[in-house]
């Protein structure tokens, strides 16, 4: 979904697993759907450990756990790994997170998340270890990203980081623009381009 990005405070759900890859995130079955809706693919965001073979809520996943909830994922290292389907990315935005944070991604999955209007959150691993404790210890905490001002702050412990983003995307997330949108807004420039260049 097409939102502008600014300043985002949420609370968070805590997702403290390692290599987590796009066919966890959403399994390989649904690849299959001719559908683009988001909210098909964000009711089956971690399909298989949200629910058993029977369709039921597993207990103990943290997406089944109302302690949690919030727009911001906070993911382990090398989130987003393995097959390279946008499917994962559409999953995730379709669940309703807007940003999430990790000490790695994988990189085409984190191009497919900026292509998607989530944002993707770069941190140390100390600071990602601190979140989670701080989430552990009180499920309400909150999260403030400033997407302006490329920072992150635990607002538990006042802690914050600077987070790197390519500065079209960044504009492109400002703006609620996706690489269409931006390529009709600079119409005139090209079409002026153009007559210069054929006069």
């Amino acid at each position: 979904m097409k939102q502008k990005f600014d300043i985002i405070e949420s609370t968070c759900v805590p997702l403290p697993l390692e290599n987590v890859d796009t066919d966890q995130i959403i399994p390989a079955r649904f690849l299959k759907a001719t559908t683009r809706d988001e909210k098909f693919f964000g009711d089956n965001l971690f399909r298989d450990w949200r629910y058993d073979a029977d369709g039921k809520p597993r207990e103990g996943f943290v997406l089944n756990d109302p302690r949690y909830g919030g727009c911001i994922l906070v993911a382990g290292a090398n989130f987003g790994s393995g097959s390279s389907r946008e499917h994962a990315a559409w999953a995730i935005a379709g669940y309703g997170f807007r940003v999430v944070i990790s000490s790695f991604f994988a990189d085409i999955h984190k191009n497919n998340e900026l292509n998607n209007f989530v944002l993707p959150v770069v941190v140390t691993p100390e600071f990602l270890s601190e979140l989670f404790a701080s989430i552990a210890a009180d499920p309400s905490m909150k999260v403030r990203v400033d997407v302006p001002a490329q920072t992150v702050t635990n607002l538990a412990t006042g802690r914050s980081e600077h987070f790197e983003i390519n500065a079209y995307k960044k504009y492109c997330l400002m703006n609620a623009m996706d690489d269409i949108d931006y390529l009709l807004a600079q119409k005139d420039k090209i079409e002026q381009f153009e007559n210069d260049r054929n006069p």
